[in-house]
């Protein structure tokens, strides 16, 4: 007999939505409070926050809904064409136009930077509590928005100021899971599709999911010829959905195949396995055989597809950088690297949870029987997708993580059950550490780490590009007369947020050759920089010496033209111009 409640109980009874309420409530209040400090020093927690805050201005001064380029990024170059979506600047426009006649354009960007994140947040947890509530219980709701609150990797890209779409991925992959428990197999395959088309319109990095998901679809056929509406709605509503959206953000005056955003290759191939799996569809009922070949073909057509358009976005879509970009810039974004090369405490907070919360969807599943045995199976195959996908990109964790939670939730629950029960001190000791692990599997590095004596900081520990604070220097900045800056990628979207003035690259692939020029500048010989920037005619050069992109460059080439710079050995051509504040930021005008 079934432990779990009937998922046909309301999924939005008042019950149920003032707890995930209350939830929220608490953890937005602790999430500002913890980030109170970066709040009121305007610090981003990553230079993206501060370009999408860019490129929202740039809309709502009158730049072209269809025009996503960074124009004053490498100007001379005619700018950076960007590969993100306008479905993410929409909620950060719509809040400041909606305040910004009424308290100011100031006050109403931070209200978008502190509230954008918190709702993003509330909608997770309420993805995530509804499939807790429906499946599992009323305690388990709770203890589900608890294992959100703890997971590091989904607070990082959901706390203030935090405005890149990552918090956005995480909603999209809950509401997938959310339509996988309809009732109806034809719409809840639909809302499937659409929203894994908008998950991808805001990040194509959703794509190993939405083959996992598809792959999910396609085995829920496979157990029953009346769930055929699963796959063949959720192939219909991704095709349908990218073309729509594509119109609708991107528009047809750009129709050049990218591999780092969905463009017309992609949405061709969504396309061909939406018909394979209609036709599929009509054929039926098609002996075992000939339906798993048919996937197979629908399959291999729809790869097919993209690497006939588009042959580079069927590997990856970074193979084409150049080598100095990929050591001294790909190779160096932690997030974006595999698990093996993060720190032992964060590939345990983005290893741990998923893993607990598999054994838990097995668990779930071997309780269970009918529906809510195979649906947990489903569950366990996606979020096992997810965790083998943030083992190779650390970023992704989050989704992961948030995926995590409802399985996290039920565990949690069955643990302190149990704990209430043993009479034995020892053994609920053992209980409560498991849930400790569980949910804070750093905990025993961090109170190790707390344990040994105080050492001396390394000199090549990371600090954060925002730990230079350019907006105490903006007004003397923008006295300047306008010109191209040259910096290190990670302060140059704040140099545009607080500025008037361009610079010549950010850490954006797009913009690889003006990247390229930059490394190799401040590699190179302080002569050989003078040439390469009086080429382009840039005014100033600015430098955060604490920050570690710099360090790298100096560690690569001890007498290279960034070595000099820190070394206060900058080169004749340079006239140092005083910036008040804290000394972190250096900039120098180029002599004629």
């Amino acid at each position: 007999m079934s432990l779990f409640v009937e998922r046909r109980r309301p999924a939005l009874s008042p019950d149920f939505l003032l707890r995930v309420l209350l939830a929220w409530v608490m953890i937005a209040a602790l999430l500002i409070v913890t980030n109170l400090a970066s709040i009121i020093a305007y610090r981003f927690p990553d230079p993206d926050d501060a370009l999408r805050l860019v490129q929202v201005r740039d809309l709502l001064g009158g730049q072209a809904w269809f025009d996503l380029a960074q124009h004053r990024v490498d100007a001379p170059g005619g700018g950076v064409p960007m590969h993100w979506s306008r479905l993410v600047d929409l909620p950060v426009a719509i809040v400041i136009l909606s305040l910004g006649w009424l308290i100011g354009q100031g006050p109403a960007e931070m209200v978008a930077l502190i509230g954008i994140p918190i709702l993003t947040f509330g909608i997770a947890l309420l993805l995530a509590g509804r499939i807790a509530w429906r499946l599992v219980g009323d305690e388990a709701t709770g203890f589900a928005c608890l294992a959100m609150a703890l997971s590091v990797p989904v607070i990082e890209q959901l706390r203030p100021m935090r405005i890149d779409h990552h918090g956005w991925q995480i909603v999209c992959a809950l509401a997938v899971m959310n339509a996988l428990m309809a009732r109806r197999p034809i719409v809840g395959g639909w809302v499937a599709g659409v929203v894994m088309a908008v998950w991808l319109s805001i990040s194509i990095e959703g794509l190993p999911l939405a083959a996992a998901v598809c792959g999910v679809t396609a085995l829920r056929w496979l157990r029953d010829r009346h769930d055929s509406a699963w796959f063949v709605g959720t192939l219909q509503g991704l095709a349908a959905g990218s073309a729509v959206l594509f119109a609708l953000t991107r528009g047809m005056a750009d129709l050049s195949q990218y591999c780092d955003a969905i463009s017309p290759a992609h949405i061709a191939a969504f396309a061909v396995g939406a018909c394979g799996a209609t036709i599929m569809a009509r054929v039926e009922p098609l002996p075992r055989f000939a339906q798993i070949s048919g996937f197979a073909i629908v399959a291999g057509v729809t790869f097919a597809t993209l690497q006939g358009i588009a042959p580079g976005c069927a590997g990856d879509a970074f193979a084409s950088l150049d080598p100095l970009v990929r050591t001294f810039w790909y190779n160096g974004v932690s997030e974006g690297l595999p698990i093996w090369h993060q720190s032992p405490g964060v590939a345990l907070q983005i290893a741990i949870p998923p893993l607990v919360a598999l054994v838990a969807c097995l668990q779930l599943a071997a309780r269970n029987g009918a529906w809510l045995r195979r649906w947990w199976l489903d569950y366990a195959i996606i979020l096992f997708a997810a965790f083998v996908v943030s083992l190779f990109v650390a970023r992704a964790g989050a989704v992961a993580g948030a995926l995590a939670a409802v399985p996290l939730g039920w565990r949690i629950r069955e643990w302190l059950r149990s704990a209430r029960n043993l009479r034995r001190p020892g053994r609920r000791v053992l209980v409560m550490a498991g849930i400790a692990l569980a949910l804070l599997p750093a905990m025993p590095l961090t109170l190790l780490s707390m344990a040994r004596p105080a050492q001396a900081s390394s000199g090549d520990s990371p600090i954060l590009a925002s730990s230079c604070r350019i907006g105490t220097s903006a007004d003397l900045l923008n006295e300047l007369p306008r010109g191209e800056i040259f910096a290190p990628f990670d302060i140059g979207p704040e140099l545009l947020l607080e500025t008037d003035h361009t610079v010549v690259a950010t850490s954006h692939h797009r913009g690889a050759d003006a990247m390229r020029m930059t490394i190799a500048a401040f590699l190179g010989t302080p002569d050989a920089a003078h040439e390469a920037l009086k080429a382009r005619g840039t005014r100033y050069v600015a430098v955060c010496p604490s920050l570690n992109e710099p360090t790298r460059y100096r560690a690569a080439a001890p007498t290279g033209f960034m070595a000099h710079l820190l070394e206060g050995r900058a080169p004749a051509w340079l006239e140092p111009v005083s910036v008040p504040g804290d000394g972190q930021l250096n900039i120098w005008r180029i002599r004629d």
